[in-house]
């Protein structure tokens, strides 16, 4: 045990100083953006003579307030270190917060300011700053895929459940959690080699500590199992706020986001409170204005180019420009799905014929990494998904969103058990977390998690993060057949 501990130590001990300095960087560059915002707007208004001497300390006020207002919210707590949706998501709360507070000062002390000043400074910080932390954070998901700045776990727990841990850190390496060593029930302990997947295997509950200790971890996480009931569970924390390690503990829940879940403290019992998801009400009726509104903007400006590319595909080869397909929308109702044709005309005949030679899905949905059916020119338009533009159409119709699981065949839609039904519950995207990580190199496993996780998790937030990231994953064409 001390040699498989030894060499876990040698071989990954972090920097434990990165993510101080992440947040320095983090604040450094919060005020600088700041500062930016009110410089640009001071300058504009002075520039068109409509500046008021007022603004000038008032703008060093908002400039200095504004990392302030952000550490305020927890947009610098360390444990949220590189989570988008809720990073980004603090950010427009201080930007809310910032300008609350601008608007009530000048009317308890009479100040005259300009509505244009703040309606521009605010929202340009604000735009700075997500920038920024974009950037940092894209920098952290580098160096956590490269092995660095990574928080050291020592988990307790069955083997399996540990096994299912490992399996989805190392699937999502972006989080920065590296298992170090694991515990496991004495029963389980003399049936398991000393070490697995680079990390050691050790018996008994009870040494937690020592193991934290041995193998420099930072934090706990503790999974459900009967050998470990509250009272265990509490002299733990006890012996861990010792050392100032942190205590994570697992539920059985998966793939359910931070604000869907609330503590209800209870007869000194943490009861966990899971919200039900949004998928009915105001919020998507605030989507699907969201999805009509861009959609068009977007359809009207890309018009003639898709005229061309529809002239392009009948003259390359024969056939229509447009392909139309039954697609399973929300609720299962079906409907019409157009795409521009990549296919040649007679692609659904030779479907059966190909079967016979393999398939590169998942046993639910058919499809082939090097496909004859494709057109050279519908290689180029799946390549970077211009074959969808034409989807525009659906989600202007209603049919469709924005972002949102990927529309299913009816013959897929036949085999779904009642867990992945719930992809049914909203409706289906032209893009969505399938498309940006990783597209058809998914497995269909994969592919139903991150729908599933998209259903259960749905926000306007996260919309507006997949559409951004959709940008990368269709330029740099990965998974695209």
């Amino acid at each position: 045990m001390d040699v498989a501990l030894e060499e876990v130590v040698r071989s990954g001990v972090n920097d434990p100083g990165w993510s101080r300095r992440y947040i320095r960087a983090a604040v450094a560059m919060d005020a600088l953006s700041g500062a930016a915002a009110i410089q640009g707007v001071l300058l504009a208004r002075f520039a068109l003579g409509i500046a008021h001497p007022v603004e000038v300390p008032l703008g060093l006020a908002i400039a200095t307030g504004w990392p302030l207002t952000v550490a305020l919210v927890g947009g610098y707590d360390r444990r949220h270190i590189g989570d988008g949706a809720d990073e980004y998501r603090k950010i427009i709360h201080s930007a809310a917060i910032l300008a609350s507070v601008v608007a009530i000062s000048a009317y308890v002390t009479q100040t005259s300011i300009a509505r244009s000043y703040v309606m521009a400074g605010i929202p340009i910080c604000a735009l700075l700053t997500l920038g920024v932390h974009y950037a940092l954070r894209k920098r952290l998901h580098r160096r956590r895929r490269n092995g660095e700045c990574l928080r050291r776990v020592v988990v307790v727990g069955h083997w399996t459940s540990v096994l299912d841990l490992h399996a989805q850190f190392s699937r999502e390496r972006h989080h920065g959690m590296r298992i170090v060593a694991a515990c496991v029930p004495p029963d389980q302990a003399g049936q398991l080699p000393s070490q697995v997947d680079g990390f050691p295997v050790l018996g008994d509950f009870g040494n937690v500590p020592e193991v934290v200790v041995a193998s420099q971890a930072d934090s706990v996480a503790v999974l459900a199992c009967p050998e470990l009931d509250g009272h265990a569970l509490r002299r733990l924390a006890w012996q861990l706020e010792e050392r100032g390690t942190e205590l994570l503990v697992a539920t059985a829940l998966m793939e359910v986001a931070g604000p869907r879940i609330n503590i209800r403290p209870v007869a000194g019992l943490a009861l966990l409170h899971v919200e039900h998801p949004d998928i009915r009400g105001m919020r998507q009726a605030v989507k699907s204005v969201f999805d009509r509104v861009v959609a068009s903007m977007v359809l009207l400006m890309l018009l003639p180019f898709m005229l061309v590319i529809a002239a392009a595909i009948r003259v390359s080869s024969p056939g229509p420009a447009l392909f139309r397909q039954a697609r399973v929308g929300k609720d299962g109702e079906v409907f019409t799905v157009y795409k521009f044709r990549t296919m040649t005309a007679d692609a659904e005949h030779r479907k059966i014929t190909l079967r016979t030679f393999g398939d590169d899905g998942n046993g639910v949905l058919f499809k082939l990494r090097n496909d004859p059916r494709i057109t050279p020119l519908g290689t180029w338009l799946r390549r970077y998904s211009i074959d969808e533009l034409t989807q525009l159409i659906n989600v202007i119709k209603g049919e469709m969103s924005l972002v949102g699981p990927r529309p299913p065949l009816p013959e897929e839609v036949a085999q779904y058990g009642d867990d992945v039904r719930r992809r049914l519950l909203v409706k289906p995207g032209m893009t969505g977390l399938w498309q940006v990580s990783g597209r058809s190199d998914l497995t269909w496993e994969e592919s139903v998690r991150l729908d599933l996780r998209y259903v259960e998790n749905w926000s306007l937030t996260l919309d507006v993060l997949i559409l951004w990231k959709t940008w990368s994953a269709v330029f740099g064409g990965r998974g695209a057949y």
